[in-house]
C-alpha cells in the first residue's frame, strides 16, 4: 500500500480516539510523513514522535512490535517465556509499557513490569537478574518531548544486536493486519517489581566504587525531570549534593529545558546557576533515562560544559589507576568507532587492549557478552563520544548511575590533589596530545529528508577522496570492516591521525558529522576545524 491507502486502512480499524486524530490532519505532507514508512529498529530500537500513524508511536504501533516479538521469542525458546518491563518519565511511558505487558500477557508470556519509573541500565540489569528471556524499555532516551521508544534486550540485558533485531523485525512486519493484536491481559501472567529488583541494582552499582576518601567537594545534580533521581542520589550518599528541585521531578513535557539532552549545553543552564551560587566544585545531570550523563566543571569564576570524549577520556584514566594492580593482559577497552582516540591512547598506556564497535552502546554489550563466553577478554571500561559510559558488567548497556558515581569519586579524588577536573584535562593533554572533537546534527524531517540523507550519504561516498586535501584512508563500514556488521558509516582519516565521520542517525531524522582533529596547538586545531565545518555545512545545507 502506498501512504495513503495506509491511511484509509487506519481509519477503519483504529480506535475512536486515533480516527478523530488522523480525521484533523488537514497537511497532505503531515498525512504522507506518519504513514510513508513504518518505524524500524535502529541504533536504539523502536523510536518515533507520538501520535496516530505507522512512522508514529502509539498503541497500536507498540502492539505489533511486541506481538511480532511474542512470536520471535516462541520460534527461538520451547520452555517457559519470560520479559522484563520498565519506563521512564515520558508521556504515555506507562501506558506503552502497560500495552505490551498485556499482550506479552495475552500470548501467555510471564511479565515482570516494573511499579515506578526506573533507569535503562536497570532494565538491562533486571533482565539477566531475573532470569528473563528478554527485556522491554520504554523510552526515547534524550530525544525532545515528543519522541519515545521501544527498546528490546535479550536474555543477558544487551540491546537486540544485528541478528536478533533483523529475525525480530521479520516477524514484526509480517504483521499486517491490526485485528489479531489482542490488547486483553492474563492478569495472572503479570507480576509488578520494584523495591527488591532496584535494591539489587544498586548493591551492584556500589561494588564498582573505587574512591571513598573524604572531601570538601561540592556538587550539583540533576535528573532532568528524568528517571535518575532516587538511584543516583542513593549512590552518591554520603557526598555533599544538592539537587536542582525545579528539575527533580518527572515531567513528561520537560518543561524546564528546551531538550532534556545533556549532550547540549543548555539542558545545564539551570543546574551552573544554583552552583554558581552555592559555589559548588560539580555539575552533573543525566537525561530522562538516565543512561547518560553530562558535566561541567568549576574553574576559575566560571564553569566549563565537558565533552563525551573528555568525561571518558578523564574516567578512562581514572579507573585503570584506580584498577592498576588488577588489570592483565585480558583486560580490554571497548569504545565506538565515532569516538575520541584519547580514551583508547591512555588504555594503550596501561597495557590494555583495545576495541572499537558500532555506534550503538549495545555492541558494546555485546562484546561483554562474548567475553564471558570466549574468557579471551575481561571488559574493563566501555564509552561512546555520546556521554555514555559503563564500568562493570552489572548492565549490558550505558549506565550513567554507575558513571555519575564514578564521575564525582574522581572529581573527590582530584579536588584532594588541589586540581578540578579540568587541570586534570589539561595533563592528560599534555602527556598524550591535544584533541578538539565537535558534532554537527542537521535536521532533516519527513521523506524528503530522509531522502536527502541518502543522496548526501552518496554523495561523501563518490567524492571521498576529493573532499579534503591530506586524507590518508577512507573507510566504508557498509561494505564491512574487520568482524562489524555492515552500516552506512564513512570515516574519513587524515595521515596525522586526525578523522571525520558521516552517518544518519539511527534514531531521529538527522544526518551526524563527527570530527576528531589531533593537534599541538589549541588555536590551530580550532581554525582546522572551523574550515572542515564550514565545508560540510556548504555541502549538506546546499
Amino acid at each position: 500500500m502506498n501512504y495513503y491507502q495506509k491511511y484509509q486502512q487506519w481509519l477503519t480499524f483504529s480506535d475512536e480516539e486515533t480516527k478523530t486524530e488522523l480525521a484533523s490532519i488537514a497537511d497532505e505532507k503531515e498525512i504522507e510523513d506518519r504513514f510513508y514508512k513504518d518505524l524500524a529498529f535502529g541504533t536504539g530500537g523502536l523510536r518515533g514522535i507520538m501520535g496516530a500513524g505507522s512512522n508514529r508511536m502509539n498503541k497500536y504501533t507498540v502492539g505489533k512490535a511486541t506481538l511480532g516479538l511474542a512470536r520471535y521469542l516462541k520460534s527461538k525458546n520451547s520452555g517457559d517465556i519470560s520479559v522484563s518491563i520498565a519506563y521512564d518519565t515520558r508521556n504515555n511511558s506507562s501506558k506503552f509499557a502497560q500495552i505490551a505487558a498485556d499482550i506479552f500477557s495475552s500470548q501467555d508470556i510471564k511479565v515482570f513490569i516494573y511499579d515506578r519509573v526506573v533507569p535503562v541500565p536497570v532494565l538491562s540489569f533486571t533482565t539477566k537478574y531475573l532470569g528473563c528471556t528478554a527485556g522491554v524499555m520504554i523510552t526515547a532516551s534524550h530525544n525532545p518531548k515528543e519522541y519515545n521508544g521501544y527498546k528490546v534486550y535479550d536474555e543477558k540485558g544487551c540491546q537486540f544486536c544485528t541478528d536478533d533485531a533483523k529475525n525480530a523485525i521479520g516477524f514484526i512486519n509480517e504483521i499486517t493486519d491490526y485485528s489479531v493484536i489482542d490488547f486483553n491481559a492474563k492478569n495472572e501472567f503479570i507480576n509488578y517489581i520494584g523495591d527488591n529488583e532496584l535494591s539489587a541494582f544498586i548493591n551492584e552499582v556500589k561494588k564498582q566504587s573505587l574512591y571513598e576518601e573524604k572531601s570538601d567537594l561540592k556538587i550539583v545534580y540533576t535528573p532532568l525531570h528524568g528517571t535518575g533521581n532516587i538511584p543516583v542520589r542513593k549512590v552518591l550518599e554520603g557526598l555533599d549534593v544538592t539537587v536542582v528541585k525545579e528539575q527533580e521531578l518527572p515531567d513528561g513535557n520537560f518543561s524546564t529545558v528546551r531538550s532534556p539532552n545533556p549532550e547540549e549545553k543548555d539542558a545545564l543552564t539551570i543546574s551552573i546557576q544554583k552552583a554558581a551560587e552555592i559555589n559548588a566544585d560539580l555539575v552533573i545531570g543525566t537525561d530522562p533515562d538516565c543512561d547518560r550523563v553530562g558535566v561541567a566543571v568549576k574553574s576559575g569564576n566560571d564553569y566549563v560544559l565537558l565533552t563525551g570524549n573528555q568525561t571518558g577520556a578523564l574516567l578512562v584514566n581514572f579507573v585503570l589507576t584506580m584498577k592498576k594492580a588488577q588489570l592483565n593482559d585480558k583486560s580490554t577497552l571497548v569504545k565506538t568507532i565515532v569516538t575520541s582516540e584519547l580514551g583508547a591512547d591512555i588504555g594503550r598506556d596501561f597495557g590494555l587492549k583495545i576495541e572499537e564497535t558500532l555506534t550503538g552502546f549495545k555492541y558494546i554489550g555485546d562484546k561483554i557478552n562474548k567475553y564471558e563466553e570466549s574468557k579471551a577478554q575481561e571488559f574493563v571500561i566501555g564509552y561512546e563520544e555520546s556521554y555514555g559510559y559503563l564500568v562493570g558488567t552489572h548492565a549490558r548497556d550505558k549506565d550513567a548511575v554507575v558513571s555519575s558515581m564514578l564521575i564525582c569519586q574522581m572529581a573527590s579524588w582530584y579536588k584532594n590533589q588541589g586540581k578540578t577536573l579540568v587541570e586534570a584535562l589539561n595533563e592528560i593533554y599534555e602527556k598524550y596530545g591535544y584533541y578538539l572533537d565537535y558534532l554537527d546534527s542537521f535536521v532533516l524531517k519527513g521523506k524528503d529528508g530522509a531522502e536527502k540523507i541518502q543522496r548526501l550519504m552518496t554523495y561523501f561516498r563518490d567524492n571521498a577522496r576529493s573532499l579534503f586535501d591530506g586524507i590518508d584512508d577512507v573507510i566504508d563500514f557498509s561494505i564491512g570492516v574487520r568482524d562489524l556488521p555492515k552500516e552506512n558509516v564513512l570515516k574519513y582519516i587524515w595521515n596525522d591521525g586526525s578523522w571525520m565521520a558521516v552517518r544518519p542517525s539511527g534514531t531521529e531524522p538527522k544526518i551526524k558529522v563527527y570530527y576528531s582533529i589531533r593537534d599541538k596547538s589549541r588555536d590551530n586545531a580550532k581554525k582546522r576545524l572551523d574550515s572542515i565545518r564550514k565545508q560540510i555545512c556548504h555541502i549538506i545545507n546546499d
